[in-house]
């Protein structure tokens, strides 16, 4: 049995002290135990980060793309002050003035008739219930997703997962089918085109529906743009042609907000670039930029009304905690008053779009540049002809001259992500490109 780890509070300074004591009582989620090394945060305001030891980062991960409007806006933390004055919590059966507007301000949001709100407290549990409701609706079981997705570490949303994430957790996908979405990039489908990588995404899919069996099928469930996986906006008339297909054979169609939603995309939903609208629709992050944890599924109104008569067979101790409802009541009217969807379009336009693009051009690590407003990702190569993906080892290099220099990515895979608030400055915006520039020296010495 391992020695316990002993710590002499009084010799130590206070973020000294912080961190030994996190090291010695916090499990630290994806990681080796033995491995972690925290950097302590001391405070946050706007885009920036301030550390124990008083150095500043500009904080281009959103932490983990979910502080849309920004760290600590005032007009948030007074409404979540003042109802924690009011009232600090409620069962879910009653109803509450927060609950009630957080609701109809997501279902204004939502497209089309998905006007009843079933929170939870994060993604992973929108991911389970929008799943068991699919399941309950339709009678069947089998829930069809994409390679090259994130849903949530559940129990049910990692095995709907499609990254590698999922293998030490997968129990023999648990009534999952994975399937090949578009990515002209690292095509599967020897696509030369985006046309061509769309028609014969969407033929593979029918295939795998058919194969599979239509009536052993609940739902399709994807991402409207995957995050994690690396930021791939699908070509134009996939996710409608999806919805096609889901209506041919009778499925359910969720669409995964969790991370593109409430702006990130540069529009409210992800969704509401490509003019479909979903059975059900998952969210979380964004909706209170992370403020307090809260998430939920938008649900159509003939699922609604299939549990009209019936229980639903679900339900969390926190479901709509006035905390969390009044964060995101306050948030989304944030974004409205100060245009913030607006600003991220504006990023993604005259900044990130084309400042990554001349990064790309300086830097023959960068296979690819790809994304949205402010969602974006540099795919790294270690050799641009075959597309080999850059080396760990090279990536970690990057990444840590980038926090030299002060800045905070987000990487996952191969990849940096550029996935900043949806309101920071365009002074900012290019600072952190500079920045970024400059470390892709390291990916780029690793190139033979």
């Amino acid at each position: 049995m391992p020695t316990p780890r002993m710590w002499n509070h009084g010799a130590m300074s206070a973020s000294d002290d912080v961190l030994a004591t996190d090291l010695a009582h916090v499990f630290h989620s994806w990681s080796a135990q033995d491995k972690v090394n925290p950097m302590v945060i001391d405070s946050a305001e706007g885009s920036w980060l301030t550390a124990a030891d008083g150095k500043r980062y500009l904080d281009f991960s959103s932490q983990l793309v979910f502080t849309n409007i920004g760290h600590g806006h005032p007009k948030v933390v007074e409404a979540i002050a003042n109802q924690a004055a009011k009232l600090c919590t409620l069962a879910p059966a009653h109803a509450s003035q927060a609950k009630s507007g957080a609701a109809r301000r997501v279902a204004e949001i939502a497209p089309g008739d998905l006007d009843s709100v079933f929170f939870t407290n994060g993604g992973a549990e929108a991911t389970e219930h929008a799943v068991r409701m699919a399941r309950q609706f339709t009678g069947r079981n089998k829930i069809l997703s994409r390679y090259r997705s994130y849903h949530g570490a559940t129990s049910t949303a990692i095995t709907i997962t499609g990254d590698e994430r999922r293998f030490p957790n997968d129990l023999g996908t648990m009534g999952t089918v994975h399937f090949f979405g578009p990515f002209l990039y690292r095509s599967v489908f020897d696509s030369q085109t985006e046309e061509q990588e769309c028609e014969r995404a969407l033929k593979h899919l029918e295939q795998t529906i058919v194969m599979e069996g239509p009536s052993t099928i609940a739902a399709v469930m994807l991402e409207s743009i995957p995050g994690t996986a690396g930021i791939m906006v699908p070509p134009a008339g996939y996710l409608a042609g999806v919805r096609a297909l889901c209506d041919t054979y009778g499925l359910v169609l969720i669409l995964d907000e969790v991370m593109a939603g409430f702006g990130r995309a540069g529009s409210w939903l992800a969704l509401d670039h490509f003019d479909v609208v979903p059975d059900l629709m998952t969210f979380a992050k964004g909706v209170t930029s992370g403020y307090v944890p809260l998430g939920g599924v938008a649900i159509s109104k003939k699922i609604r009304d299939f549990f009209g008569e019936r229980p639903y067979p679900g339900g969390l101790t926190y479901s709509g905690h006035p905390l969390a409802c009044a964060a995101a009541v306050a948030t989304i009217d944030v974004m409205r008053e100060e245009g913030i969807v607006e600003q991220a379009a504006a990023l993604g336009t005259d900044v990130f779009g084309p400042g990554l693009a001349k990064i790309a051009e300086n830097h023959p690590s960068v296979g690819e540049v790809r994304g949205i407003g402010a969602f974006w990702a540099l795919d790294l190569v270690s050799d641009p002809q075959t597309k080999a993906p850059i080396t760990p080892e090279a990536l970690a290099a990057t990444v840590g001259a980038a926090k030299q220099a002060g800045l905070m990515p987000f990487s996952s895979g191969n990849r940096i992500h550029v996935v900043p608030a949806c309101n920071i400055s365009p002074e900012d915006a290019r600072t952190g490109l500079d920045i970024l520039d400059s470390a892709l020296t390291a990916a780029d010495d690793a190139i033979g």
